[in-house]
């Protein structure tokens, strides 16, 4: 169990979703060969849901792994966006290079590499959307970046806010974790406390919180 649902619920919500074919389903094998992390099942169709609902002409992301989040919401749009995704690690970056070539999306996603907070701190550019899903420790750190780059009616998505339950529950809180646990409790008081902004949590996948303006 992850922490977050049970495990009959987990099971039961991820068998309804269809298993991808294609492009995405190439990437989630490769991962799992690998042990690369990419989002969880239930989380990659609600980023599908959120991007193919928004159909946003800019995207922001922050961690890009071996490129399965950034193609997903590319293939989602139906509006080829232009997506700009920030990743520290040389060799995600060649492995995403290398992925968003073959299957020819070099003109849309571009991969800057980098810390997320010192990137985040030079863009200037405005976007429609914002998928957080990098440097879960730092997520109270980008978001006054974010809320600057995002535009009046655009929307911010956070994966892993609940990280494995323990931001809910002290009880299942490991002591190496402490601090990222308390950071990100920080992100979601942040989000939820401010009135100029509407969250919603949702607990699917590993924790998945959405904020827009009011």
């Amino acid at each position: 169990m992850n922490g977050i649902t049970h495990d009959y619920m987990e099971e039961y919500l991820r068998g309804l979703i269809p298993e991808n074919e294609g492009i995405l389903r190439e990437l989630e094998n490769f991962a799992k060969e690998n042990n690369v992390p990419i989002v969880q099942k239930e989380t990659a169709k609600f980023l599908e849901f959120m991007v193919s609902m928004k159909k946003p002409k800019k995207i922001l992301e922050l961690g890009t792994a071996i490129g399965y989040s950034s193609i997903l919401m590319y293939l989602a749009s139906g509006c080829e966006p232009h997506i700009t995704t920030i990743e520290r690690d040389e060799s995600m970056i060649s492995v995403a290079e290398q992925n968003i070539l073959n299957y020819n999306f070099s003109d849309n996603i571009k991969i800057i590499q980098g810390d997320c907070l010192e990137v985040l701190e030079k863009l200037q550019e405005e976007y429609d959307l914002i998928f957080m899903d990098a440097g879960k420790g730092h997520y109270n750190h980008f978001l006054p970046h974010c809320l600057r780059l995002l535009k009046e009616d655009g929307i911010i998505i956070a994966d892993n806010v609940l990280f494995r339950g323990m931001v809910a529950s002290n009880d299942l809180v490991k002591r190496r974790k402490i601090t990222i646990v308390k950071r990100m409790r920080s992100y979601l008081e942040m989000v939820s406390g401010d009135n100029s902004l509407i969250t919603s949590v949702i607990p699917m996948g590993d924790g998945i919180a959405v904020t827009k303006r009011r």
